[in-house]
């Protein structure tokens, strides 16, 4: 089938019809398919995904078999990705056939409570988008309309793809009293400590470095201290070194007060009460890691009272914050680049989730992302992936190492 200029030609005649793609079938029920390659309807888009990322979000959802608000059983999975437009539907006049792209994974209707006073992330109507696991995938008209963005020719599929989660980690940084007006801005005096050096812990620390914050990491597994110095952290905490992680983080910040933010990037319940035991007096705790839905923490009244704390969580992201997440990258300040890790053919994602649940405690490899090619790996790809993950932990032990800690927390 041959489609007008206007749409672009997204099969020929005699070309198969189908494309390979993840489908999530139930907990831990990841298959790779064989479904009908989408066709854009009126303002919409068909992309050929040049690379999607793993997420702890998918891997949250793999494990529990759901998402409250993204995506139910039975279907296309994956939600951080980069691609080429091979089709716009009818009406579409911002993209054209050929166009290299990033779509964010949702976009608001700009029409609810919520979105008129600007918290466009509690939209009532939020328009979600899954299916980056694939060959191809379908971008929604108002993702199309409001959320998707034009790479450089400078920019790569893969960096691209990482704009959804760095989003999010902007919006909850803005939302923690941080700028990215400016390099640096008010923030060169301010400490903030963060739980968490997986894929979101690692982004909020080098993002909130990149704006200035000196930042303390509180981490689990061995790789992770360099991988978090490597991103820009001052001071890291491993927990099995010390025996009260809440005095080891506290005992770095300025006389010992504690840290005027904590970002919690765990997602458990313990971590949340360490979170708010390790801020200053008058300090603000954005508890970003959402534990499983039922699940309650045990918080000192008389601590968040007299010391007036600010508990906050940050869900999301925005346009806005998207697009601030976005120009961040191309701006080459942020490394994007050192997040990915590994790299897979869409066969062997099942297997790449399968590794990811069973991550030993004590690793001793750098992982954050892996890029999965739908298409087929790069030449060369997985060489290049393996120099990335070195270059970035030697990198880290070397940052370590000048400060006088070796490659171990400095307590």
């Amino acid at each position: 089938m041959v489609r007008s200029a206007q749409q672009g030609v997204r099969r020929e005649e005699g070309v198969r019809r189908t494309m390979r793609a993840a489908v999530l079938r139930g907990r831990e029920d990841l298959r790779i398919e064989d479904v009908p390659i989408p066709e854009a309807g009126p303002g919409e888009l068909v992309l050929r995904v040049g690379a999607a990322l793993t997420c702890g979000t998918d891997l949250k959802v793999y494990r529990r078999g759901y998402h409250a608000k993204m995506l139910t059983l039975d279907r296309l999975f994956g939600h951080e990705l980069a691609g080429t437009v091979v089709e716009r539907g009818q009406g579409v006049t911002d993209f054209s056939i050929g166009d290299r792209v990033v779509p964010l994974n949702s976009a608001p209707c700009d029409q609810c409570f919520f979105c008129r006073n600007q918290q466009q992330n509690l939209c009532d109507n939020l328009l979600f988008n899954n299916g980056a696991y694939a060959e191809f995938i379908r971008i929604p008209a108002r993702i199309v309309e409001k959320n998707t963005l034009h790479l450089p020719d400078s920019l790569s599929f893969e960096d691209a793809a990482l704009t959804e989660p760095l989003a999010c980690v902007i919006r909850g940084l803005e939302e923690s009293g941080v700028s990215f007006a400016a390099a640096g801005g008010d923030s060169a005096e301010r400490t903030a400590i963060v739980l968490g050096a997986g894929p979101i812990g690692l982004l909020f620390i080098h993002a909130a470095s990149l704006a200035g914050l000196q930042v303390i990491a509180v981490v689990k597994r061995k790789d992770q201290i360099a991988m978090a110095r490597h991103f820009g952290a001052r001071d890291v905490v491993r927990i099995s070194d010390v025996p009260d992680p809440i005095a080891a983080a506290r005992a770095l910040t300025p006389e010992g007060r504690g840290a005027d933010i904590v970002l919690e990037a765990v997602a458990t319940t313990e971590t949340w009460q360490w979170a708010v035991r390790m801020a200053r007096k008058g300090g603000l705790i954005n508890l970003f890691g959402g534990p499983p839905s039922g699940a309650t923490v045990t918080l000192d009244t008389n601590l968040i009272h007299y010391s007036d704390l600010t508990l906050k969580a940050s869900f999301h992201h925005t346009p806005a914050t998207a697009r601030r997440a976005f120009d961040l990258i191309v701006s080459g300040r942020f490394r994007a680049h050192d997040f990915h890790t590994g790299m897979a053919m869409i066969e062997d994602l099942p297997k790449v989730f399968r590794a990811m649940m069973t991550r030993p405690a004590e690793g001793v490899n750098a992982e954050i992302k892996t890029i999965i090619f739908p298409g087929g790996l790069p030449d060369g790809a997985a060489e290049t992936a393996a120099g990335r993950a070195g270059d970035a932990v030697a990198k880290g032990n070397a940052g370590a190492m000048s400060e006088g800690g070796g490659d171990e927390p400095a307590l």
